[in-house]
């Protein structure tokens, strides 16, 4: 089977979204973190929300995509850690604006609470992307998530249960993981009431304490090869449930950041070599379950 012309289930959005910074911070920052390197120019906290979103438009548009609809994406730090009248502001701003349609909120499992979610839920146009990062508790207090992974599949199952559809964020490639145990954490992935996921490789970023680590200590960690991970996604999709959409597969981040050079290959190169591969493979998302 085949969706949108490829062999694993495309995540669709309804929108083009535009990227906000509202201002809101963490309750800790992790080992491998630097927002700076994973948000567009335009998007800057000392900005109003409404400015922001004028310029994502514009910055949409001087790629040749325009027309809309819109959708904010509240993407730095944890868009849910303040007050519930705190977002009530920084989410009416962004709704108030009229070439917005939606939301999308990124946020932590451990930033969420009833009346929160119950708020969210009443507006009818949000959606919930969580950085869940790792279903291990080993790795998640490695590198300082500050919560567990029974926080993030209650934060899960909590949101869903309301009619807010959720995405997942995972990492690919923390320390002291390994293919194997990866592979083990799709099966949890699949018993979630996830929508989409999203998966990224490891990136170091210079000047965290990640890149730190790895300097000291870097046979605790798998560095993936181009050719490793796309095969380690092969493996990953053929495990994971259709029904489950994908949205991200890979990330890259301006090469000013990284403490380790990347790959250097293009979104849609390798888009196309990871098809091609699961071509050569005769597989697809599910055949293996």
């Amino acid at each position: 089977m085949e969706w949108n012309g490829k062999r694993y289930q495309a995540a669709r959005e309804p929108g083009l979204k535009l990227v906000l910074d509202a201002g809101f911070s963490c309750p800790g920052r992790c080992t491998f973190c630097d927002n700076a390197a994973f948000h567009p120019a335009y998007s800057t906290s000392d900005k109003s929300i409404r400015q922001q979103i004028d310029e994502g438009i514009a910055f949409h548009a001087a790629r040749g995509r325009t027309g809309g609809p819109y959708l904010a994406y509240f993407q730095s730090y944890s868009n849910t850690y303040a007050s519930l009248a705190r977002l009530k502001e920084a989410y009416g701003e962004a709704l108030a604006h009229p070439a917005v349609e939606g939301l999308v909120i990124g946020t932590r499992p451990d930033c969420v609470d009833a009346e929160k979610l119950d708020y969210i839920a009443s507006l009818g146009c949000a959606r919930m992307e969580y950085g869940i990062e790792s279903f291990r508790d080993e790795t998640l207090l490695r590198v300082r998530r500050g919560h567990d992974s029974a926080c993030a599949e209650r934060a899960v199952r909590e949101t869903a249960a309301r009619g807010i559809p959720v995405c997942g964020h995972f990492i690919l490639g923390l320390p002291g993981e390994t293919r194997e145990t990866l592979l083990e954490d799709v099966e949890k992935i699949n018993a979630l009431p996830l929508e989409s996921v999203k998966f990224h490789q490891l990136q170091l970023l210079k000047g965290t304490p990640m890149a730190a680590e790895f300097a000291a200590r870097p046979g605790d960690f798998v560095r993936w090869t181009l050719d490793g991970y796309i095969d380690l996604l092969c493996d990953i999709l053929e495990r994971l449930r259709p029904g489950i959409a994908v949205g991200r597969l890979a990330a890259s981040v301006p090469p000013r950041y990284l403490a380790v050079p990347g790959w250097g290959v293009k979104a849609s190169e390798f888009s196309r070599l990871l098809d091609r591969r699961l071509a050569e493979r005769g597989t697809w998302q599910g055949k293996a379950l």
